[in-house]
């Protein structure tokens, strides 16, 4: 009786989906689902078409092919748009309820109907998502393929870095290493030999024990995406293409004051939903009408998540939500995994020239937009972007060039920025923070190179560990720059 419940509701599902497709509605009430996809043991090719619906003569298995064949085959036979966010977030939720009703009959089903089933769900992933085709392997890949890459209970860090910023890389891997004593495995992820030279992967594999380099072409289908030239669009596919299950993927310019271990380890809101996410600045209330009007087009008759109902950016109209220079993501969970699927749709060439890299700044909003409209429950910070810099003058406000941000007990995290006082204008300068301040009001600088002050809250002032933390870190970024400059095969950025 479970089992028919189940069923029929999925069926009831799929039917109200297609309908709505139809009349335009798309309204999105498909509750999300913590399960695992496993790797279909058959080509597409292989499947038969005629595989036998029925078995042990129970009529909800019966409903679960009819609806996926189905459902799967409207899918693949109409592919979606660039402009449609919302649909995409749909379809992956519909995936995900395949997958539990699968999981949840599969001792009433044969190998080969749960490989029609897998092979079917595999098929409509790659419909969405083309470049989930791996190039260095000459058979049929997917979704599942894709998490075979996946060790299982895995953690590490992803770092995207071409030769812009190796410098910057350089000195985030000594910060973590040699100040903070990490020892989890590190990926250096970049997009060709031309992104990432021989002579700087060499350099940085030299650095610490446990760093791998991984050539995100390697792994994607590249001819969606253009990753060579799409800047932030990078860092989703490293996000998703790196072995590790649990990942804190970081700019090359951050800087953390506490091992990342404790984040991954003791966060309760990151184990609570299985990802972390950081705010933005608190800026420019009602400057970007367009950007929100698409933002509610896109989420219409959606249920937001705890998060997004918090958002004072969505709600009260501030220009930009996230700061994508520190993103925690555990893909063992499914819910998580294809929202960071969607995140990277939202990357890939077309769509990023055409609609996200126009409505927000790069690939801050993908993360949690696609997360929000694939229906998995996510985490952001209590406190929107801090300060971390010096007193001015008159000592009532903390100015710098970075954004700060903090734990749950309000200590300092991690900052963006890197180690130098101001990179855009001085690239030998280095700067320790002395003081911080956060939920206060941002004056920002006229331009990217020109310093921004925070008012109108507490100031703190950084303590001692953190101080020496900071000077160590420096001490290292200057020694690393030293052997960059003695070597003839690198530029010093």
């Amino acid at each position: 009786m479970r089992y028919r419940f189940l069923l029929g509701a999925l069926g009831l599902i799929l039917v109200v989906f297609l309908v709505r497709q139809r009349d335009g509605l798309r309204k999105s009430t498909l509750a999300p689902i913590d399960t695992t996809l496993q790797t279909p043991s058959k080509n597409p090719s292989e499947a038969s078409p005629n595989t036998s619906p029925t078995t042990h003569g129970d009529p909800s298995l019966t409903q679960l092919l009819d609806n996926v064949s189905a459902t799967s085959t409207y899918f693949i036979d109409n592919p979606l748009p660039a402009s449609e966010f919302r649909q995409v977030g749909e379809r992956l939720q519909v995936m995900r309820h395949w997958i539990e009703a699968c999981q949840t009959l599969s001792d009433q089903m044969t190998p080969d109907q749960a490989d029609t089933v897998r092979t079917r769900i595999d098929e409509v992933a790659l419909s969405l998502f083309p470049f989930l085709h791996n190039p260095s392997q000459s058979s049929y890949t997917s979704l599942s393929h894709l998490r075979q890459r996946f060790k299982s209970g895995s953690k590490g860090i992803v770092i995207p870095t071409g030769q812009k910023t190796f410098r910057y890389a350089c000195h985030l891997i000594s910060n973590l290493r040699d100040n903070l004593g990490s020892k989890l495995p590190i990926e250096i992820v970049y997009a060709g030999d031309s992104d990432l030279p021989a002579s700087y992967r060499d350099f940085i594999s030299g650095l610490a024990s446990g760093i791998e380099m991984v050539d995100v072409l390697q792994v994607f289908d590249d001819t969606t995406l253009d990753l060579q030239h799409g800047g932030w669009a990078i860092k989703t596919f490293a996000a998703l293409g790196s072995q590790y299950e649990q990942v804190l993927v970081l700019d090359a310019d951050a800087i953390l004051l506490q091992a990342p271990e404790t984040i991954l380890d003791h966060h309760s809101g990151y184990k609570s939903t299985g990802s972390l996410l950081f705010h933005d600045r608190l800026l420019w209330q009602g400057a970007f009408k367009e950007r929100h009007e698409w933002w509610e087009k896109q989420l219409e008759h959606h249920t937001p998540s705890k998060a997004l109902s918090k958002s004072l950016v969505y709600n009260d109209g501030y220009a930009e939500e996230c700061d994508s220079g520190l993103v925690m993501l555990d893909k063992s969970r499914l819910s998580v995994l294809l929202g960071v699927l969607h995140a990277c749709w939202q990357n890939t060439k077309e769509v990023r020239e055409q609609w996200t890299y126009k409505m927000g700044y790069g690939d801050k909003e993908s993360w949690w937009f696609g997360l929000e409209l694939s229906g998995a429950e996510y985490t952001l910070e209590d406190h929107y972007g801090g300060m971390l810099g010096h007193l001015n003058d008159d000592k009532t406000k903390i100015c710098s060039f970075t954004i700060a941000h903090f734990d749950e007990q309000d200590k300092l995290l991690w900052y963006n920025g890197g180690l130098l006082l101001n990179k855009l204008k001085n690239n030998t300068e280095f700067d320790v923070p002395t003081h911080y301040m956060f939920d206060g009001v941002w004056e920002k600088g006229a331009t990217k190179p020109d310093v921004s002050c925070m008012r109108e809250a507490e100031i703190h002032k950084t303590s001692e560990p953190e101080q020496e933390l900071l000077r160590k870190s420096v001490e290292g970024a200057k020694a690393i720059d030293a052997k960059i400059q003695q070597s003839s095969n690198l530029e010093f950025g």
